[in-house]
């Protein structure tokens, strides 16, 4: 994904139409490299959302929520001070770079009024927003840049802003067409689209690409290049020309083999022909709401969960080690049989067997009576020797009972693990991380610390949906919750549904006295496979039994339930839930 300088274009004409003259009426950090403007305007409120994380950086209106610290951090505390009432003037582009310029009018502490700079570089790890006054020094920004980082440009509070270094490509607006497909032509080994990624100012590699497949259906080397390839690949940057200048952009978002997008364009992709999905959107904004929901919530969940998950991986790693051990153990355990037939052999041959033997020659009454060599201890008498075959032949047969013991707890142990994760990929919030955490203290993986202080956090309602025929579907979020739901809230003729051999959401059809349908099982199974750690899969076994079939093993773990009356039906995950 690269949101490029032309599309950088379209969505800041966008912005500026809906934003000019609007004024900052709260700011937002939700996290370090996100900023949230609650923007006014006479047609209502909008939410600016600004964001320099390297995996998505964009700027644009979004109609998403987002959850904030209970403690705003010291940047968000400066720009409250600086820019809350003040009035956005005006929006600007640095040539088609990927630098979009915020002009405020604001009130400083006296009440004068001041002129402040946001300026948005979206450009991938080195992506930033920096709050810059009228003088050119900066005030701060998301990212600070020393001289460690950067020897060129140093973002740092009372430093001069400096624009990144010019790229030294060809402007498509203040080129001409054919000027730019001369260039092209004069890449030598080079393949058509790496050779426009390089000659054009503000295009994306999908762009290039694109171009590329509309000049000459392939992605050629450019020696290749004939005077009528030279002239439609004018003709193509005549057109993008023709859209920048009369503003009127292709939103087109391209969805990979599994149906996640894969890519955006400011114009149509046909490139990949009728192999991948492709959807045009009314928007930039929309489309990069949408775009980035996913990779986004991820992300956020791995940062504010790190700790949890490196916990948790250390445990299964350590688990795993143990129980493979044991599994080893348990396979030399195998042979207890033969220490007792040698035990008891030598036991039945004492009369005319001597100490100082450093093995024994015995008929094996196991074995047709071929002669068996048992080896022997020559510093032990014969009973002293089946009596240390004995003891071995003991030790192992108890060994097998506590090495199984042990191995089914801890393969037991895993599965729990992988339930906590498959809980926590799926938590949309600090809320629901914050009920994982404290199922993992009483469960005794995390240290609970500061005792009087911890607060119990208020528990989350499950998922709610309705499926097609009017049946209440319910979704645990969290193994703690799974065990309400299905112990607890659900009555003994509600349907429990839950993934076979997956980690996954226990899910209830609430029935209300009435028979629950087959076309509700079906929906409520594709929604459990959704809420599962096969939700990407193409077909999912799901198990579904009526509520009072259901048993707690004593001592269990959350989460953990045993049922033997059952059904099971294949469904494909529901994938338009959005988790």
């Amino acid at each position: 994904m690269a949101l490029d300088g032309i599309t950088l274009r379209f969505l800041k004409d966008e912005l500026s139409e809906k934003l000019t003259g609007a004024k900052v009426e709260k700011i937002y950090q939700p996290s370090k490299c996100e900023l949230v403007f609650l923007m006014r305007t006479r047609a209502g409120a909008f939410r600016l959302y600004m964001s320099a994380q390297a995996i998505s950086p964009r700027i644009n209106i979004s109609e998403l929520s987002y959850e904030n610290p209970a403690k705003p951090p010291m940047l968000c505390m400066l720009l409250r001070k600086r820019l809350t009432g003040a009035v956005l003037t005006d929006i600007t582009q640095i040539s088609l770079d990927r630098i979009l310029c915020l002009d405020f009018d604001a009130t400083n502490e006296i009440g004068d009024r001041v002129k402040l700079k946001l300026y948005v570089e979206i450009m991938a790890q080195r992506s930033n927003l920096i709050l810059v006054d009228a003088d050119g020094k900066i005030i701060d920004a998301v990212k600070r840049v020393d001289e460690t980082k950067s020897t060129f440009r140093e973002i740092l509070p009372g430093g001069t802003y400096l624009l990144p270094p010019s790229q030294n490509k060809l402007n498509i607006l203040e080129d001409s067409s054919a000027d730019i497909a001369e260039a092209v032509k004069n890449c030598k080994n080079q393949l058509l689209s790496k050779a426009l990624l390089g000659v054009i100012l503000g295009i994306s590699p999908i762009v290039a690409r694109e171009l590329a497949y509309r000049c000459v259906g392939d992605d050629i080397m450019c020696d290749l290049l004939t005077k009528y390839d030279l002239e439609k690949l004018a003709g193509e940057l005549d057109a993008v020309k023709k859209q920048l200048i009369e503003k009127a952009p292709k939103p087109f978002v391209v969805f990979d083999s599994e149906d996640k997008p894969l890519d955006f364009s400011f114009t149509e992709i046909t490139q990949y022909g009728s192999m991948l999905r492709t959807k045009e959107y009314d928007c930039f904004s929309t489309l990069l709401d949408e775009f980035s929901l996913e990779k986004e919530r991820a992300y956020r969940i791995k940062r504010r969960a790190g700790d949890i998950y490196k916990l948790l991986g250390n445990a299964q790693e350590r688990i795993s080690k143990k129980v493979n051990l044991q599994r080893i153990q348990l396979e030399k355990c195998a042979d207890k049989e033969e220490l007792r037939i040698k035990a008891e052999l030598i036991s039945s041959n004492l009369y005319r067997l001597e100490k100082g033997c450093a093995y024994y020659d015995i008929e094996n009454y196991y074995d047709n009576n071929n002669v068996l060599r048992i080896a022997a201890d020559p510093a032990l008498t014969p009973v002293q020797n089946s009596q240390k075959y004995y003891k071995e032949y003991r030790k192992a047969v108890t060994a097998e009972k506590l090495l199984g013991d042990l191995i089914e707890s801890g393969e037991q142990e895993l599965d729990y693990i992988d339930t906590v994760l498959d809980s926590l990929s799926r938590a949309d919030g600090e809320a629901q991380i914050d009920e994982i955490r404290r199922e993992l203290i009483d469960g005794g993986y995390i240290r609970k610390r500061h005792k009087d202080k911890v607060k119990a956090p208020k528990l989350l309602p499950p998922y709610e949906f309705t499926t097609s025929d009017g049946f209440r579907v319910l979704v645990g979020r969290n193994n703690v919750q799974n065990d309400i739901l299905s112990l607890k809230t659900a009555k003994n003729y509600d349907m429990w549904l839950h993934t076979q051999s997956f980690a996954g959401s226990h899910t209830i059809i609430v029935s209300d006295n009435r028979e629950i349908t087959q076309t509700a099982i079906v929906e409520a199974a594709a929604i459990a496979a959704r809420f599962s750690s096969a939700g990407e899969a193409k077909k999912v076994p799901v198990d579904y039994t009526l509520v009072k079939n259901l048993k707690k093993p004593k001592n269990a773990r959350p989460g953990k339930v045993i049922y033997h009356v059952y059904n099971t039906v294949y469904v494909e995950p529901n994938k338009s839930i959005e988790i």
